[in-house]
Parts: structure tokens; C-alpha cells; sequence
């Protein structure tokens, strides 16, 4: 499949493809499109920048065109996810189509959602958390439901989402398409994959195919205390819009605040803020009116803004596999960007772990002091080599231990035992103890 026109997709949708310059799909979107058009099962791997949203959102509004699907839900692990898929969505839905879309994420008014959603709509976008309140209040119906995406399920499991998850399938019917995302495929995914997909189609896009080529990536090696200015002096030399990663909310607001007093145009976003504040953020982000953007985690899975141009990680990701969406914010679409790494000797060994995710079947290349592969030549559990050398270089070894039982040794005595401090402090309390048991077995 080379263009979108070789699927025969309905006429609205084509239109909708031309109007937002749709014309030659990713891979994922070959490889995924026509099985689900054909009623299939999926797992899916796909990195950030695939045009995975577009590979789901497409099939999906061809069956609700074509009638073959009355209601659709797609869940998502964040708020600003569910929001990016909304957007993918709304753009490929012309305007005079009676296809309606709502997103059901938590930080907005539940008034709000509840109003819209006595208008029914077709396709329902959202968080495990908001979803799972909207079916305690029966105000979501999902009874027929034949259409299930599962996005980031690795950031759901992540996040603690499981038993919701398991509790949402329960109001959807049996018979049903599902197609679970996920950047990572573990043993977990797989066992879930087991659970709740039939016959599915395995669906891989390598990360080193289309976006990680053309993404600069460097790695810096600071003392943590040198973190900061090392930042403020790379912030002054770079151009463009700029995302840096840090893994508390503390260490965010406090990196905002550091910045914005040095007058760097800067702003914040953390699992804290409202909903609405969130949205004033990305906005003024995406317009340009703030250059600079610190954030949590939260952040990485979900936000769609094409031109950022570099991405720093201040601090490495608790999880190795975020790496990889932390810096595919950047070079979108196949657009260059640039990537830094801010590594402490504390770091060492997490980074290592970035690398085997990074180059499976390379040697790790960090080092300390320039010696290449020299972490790896040392065999440090090679527990006979080291006692062997112990045994040929051990200068201090006394000869008369090798026979223990020998009459020379048994009649040996240590001047320290019986010159020592701590014999006669010893022999002295046995003394006392002693007359004290005599005078009060005397006195009975």
C-alpha cells in the first residue's frame, strides 16, 4: 500500500485526508489499516512519531462511516493523550458529519461530560479513572460497544490501571474488535495480550526505521551540582522550543522557578495542575509564546507539538523505556531534533539500561574515563579467577595456619590475648561476679 486511495475508503474520509494533507501513510498505518478493516485482532508496538493515533483513528471512523460499528471507546493512560487522540479524531471528521466525538478525562467539570453525553456519541475517548465513574454513575453506556483500542498499554500498567481496565471490559460485550498499543512489548503485555485479544496480529515498527535516525542524541557527564548551570549556559546558545524532563513535581516547579528568575520565558507542567491550566500551558507552548517548557513525565505520552526542537533530560526517567517517548516529543514526522542527556555518577547504571534498549546487541559505550568496553573486560563475578589470585599474591598468609591441628600451633599463644586491655577488664568482671554469687549463697 502505497497511498491512502488504494483501500477504497468512504468519500468523507478521503475528503478529510486531502483537507489536513494526508497522502502517504507510515508504516504502521500499511501494516495496521487493512487488518482492521478486515475485523482483526492487533498488538501493536509503535514508537511516538509512527502515526500510530492516525492508524487506529482512520479504520475506525471508515466502520462507524460504513455503519459496521454503533460505538467505539479508546483509553488512554493521561489526560493530554486522550486529548492529542481527540484532536486526531475531530480533524478527520468533517464538519457536516453526524460522527460526534467526546473525550472523558478527569480535571474537567463532570457536568459538562454528562451533557454531552446524553447526545450519544459514537466515539468515547478516555482516562481509565473517568471512564470507570461515568459507568458507576450509569451515565455511560457501552452495551454496545463493538470497537476497543487500548493505547500505552504499558504506561496503564504502569500507572496502576489493570483493575479498571478488567472492570470497564465487563460492560462491554464479548464479541468485539480490540487493538492494544504499546511502545514496549513485555511479558506482561503479552499475557494480557493472551487475555484479551483473539487471534491477534502481531504488529512491530522498530524505533531505528523512521524517527530515532534523524534525532541527535548526546550525553553529558555532570556532577549533580553542576546541573544547573550547565543548563542555563546550554539554554542560552540553542534556538527553538525546548522541553526538559524532570521526575518530581518538586524538582519541576523548582527548575521553573531557577529559570524564570535567570528571564528565560518558561513554564511548567506536572500532574498537579487543572485540566485548564494544563491546556493554558500547551497552548502558550505551542504558539511559541514560551520557549521553554519543564515537565514531568505526565507530559511525555501525549503531547503533540510538532516543532520542539530539542528535548533535555535534566534528569533520566525512572523507567527505561520512557526514554524513548521523552525524546520522541522531538524530531516528529520525520523532522530533525536534538536530544540531551544529563548523566551523574549516580545515573551510570540507569543509563546503561537506556542503552540496551537503545543498541540490544551493542556493548555499553559509556565509560568514565575513556577506556572503551573497559567495564566490560573486567570479569568482577569470576569468583575462581579471583581466588586464585588471591592465593598466588597473598604476601600476608602466616604458614602455621595451614595445619591447625599440629601440636606447634595448639601450643601457641598470642601475646595480644594475654597483654591485652581487654582480657584483664574481662577477668576482672568474672572476679567480681563471682565473690558478689559467694556473699549470696553465704548470707542464704
Amino acid at each position: 500500500m502505497q497511498t491512502f486511495q488504494e483501500l477504497k475508503l468512504h468519500k468523507d474520509l478521503y475528503a478529510s485526508l486531502a483537507k489536513i494533507q494526508f497522502v502517504k501513510p507510515t508504516q504502521i498505518q500499511v501494516k495496521a489499516i487493512p487488518l482492521i478493516l478486515d475485523n482483526r485482532d492487533i498488538l501493536g508496538s509503535a514508537h511516538t512519531g509512527s502515526g500510530k493515533t492516525a492508524a487506529f483513528c482512520i479504520p475506525l471512523l471508515e466502520l462507524v462511516l460504513k455503519k459496521e460499528c454503533q460505538r467505539a471507546i479508546i483509553l488512554a493512560p493521561t489526560r493530554e493523550l486522550a486529548k492529542q487522540i481527540e484532536t486526531v479524531v475531530q480533524s478527520l471528521i468533517l464538519k457536516k458529519s453526524a460522527i460526534r466525538c467526546l473525550s472523558l478525562v478527569g480535571g474537567e467539570p463532570i457536568n459538562k461530560q454528562l451533557n454531552r453525553l446524553r447526545s450519544k456519541p459514537q466515539i468515547i475517548i478516555g482516562t481509565p479513572g473517568r471512564v470507570t465513574d461515568h459507568l458507576n454513575r450509569k451515565s455511560l453506556n457501552l452495551s454496545e460497544a463493538s470497537f476497543l483500542v487500548l493505547d500505552e498499554m504499558d504506561r496503564m500498567l504502569d500507572m496502576g490501571f489493570s483493575i479498571q481496565i478488567d472492570k470497564i471490559l465487563k460492560y462491554i460485550p464479548k464479541e468485539k474488535q480490540t487493538l492494544m498499543f504499546s511502545a514496549t512489548i513485555s511479558k506482561s503485555i503479552e499475557k494480557l495480550s493472551l487475555k484479551y485479544l483473539k487471534n491477534a496480529e502481531f504488529i512491530k515498527i522498530d524505533q531505528d526505521t523512521k524517527t530515532i535516525p534523524k534525532i541527535e542524541q548526546k550525553v553529558i557527564s555532570l556532577s549533580n551540582d553542576r546541573k544547573l548551570s550547565y543548563l542555563i549556559k546550554h539554554l542560552e546558545t540553542q534556538n527553538g522550543l525546548m522541553l526538559v524532563f524532570v521526575k518530581t513535581k518538586r524538582g519541576v516547579k523548582k527548575l521553573a522557578k531557577d529559570l524564570y528568575k535567570k528571564g528565560f520565558e518558561v513554564d511548567a507542567i506536572h500532574g498537579d495542575l487543572r485540566q485548564n491550566k494544563r491546556t493554558s500551558v500547551i497552548k502558550r507552548f505551542r504558539s511559541n509564546k514560551i520557549q521553554i517548557l519543564v515537565a514531568t513525565d505526565v507530559a511525555a505520552r501525549g503531547l503533540d507539538i510538532p516543532n520542539i526542537e530539542h528535548v533535555i533530560n535534566y534528569d533520566l526517567p525512572q523507567q527505561p523505556e520512557d526514554y524513548i517517548h521523552r525524546i520522541g516529543r522531538t524530531g516528529r514526522a520525520g523532522a530533525k531534533g536534538q536530544a540531551w542527556s544529563y548523566v551523574t555518577n549516580s545515573d551510570k547504571r540507569q543509563w546503561r539500561e537506556i542503552e540496551k534498549i537503545l543498541h540490544p546487541h551493542k556493548k555499553n559505550s559509556f565509560n568514565d574515563g575513556g577506556n572503551k568496553g573497559s567495564h566490560n573486560k573486567k570479569n568482577r563475578f569470576n569468583r575462581a579467577k579471583k581466588f586464585k589470585s588471591r592465593e598466588k599474591n597473598n604476601k600476608f598468609r602466616d604458614n602455621n595456619f595451614e595445619n591447625k591441628h599440629d601440636s606447634s600451633f595448639k601450643n601457641k599463644k598470642s601475646k595480644f590475648r594475654k597483654n591485652s586491655k581487654f582480657s584483664k577488664r574481662k577477668k576482672a568482671t568474672i572476679n567480681r561476679y563471682n565473690k558478689r554469687n559467694k556473699l549470696k549463697k553465704n548470707k542464704r
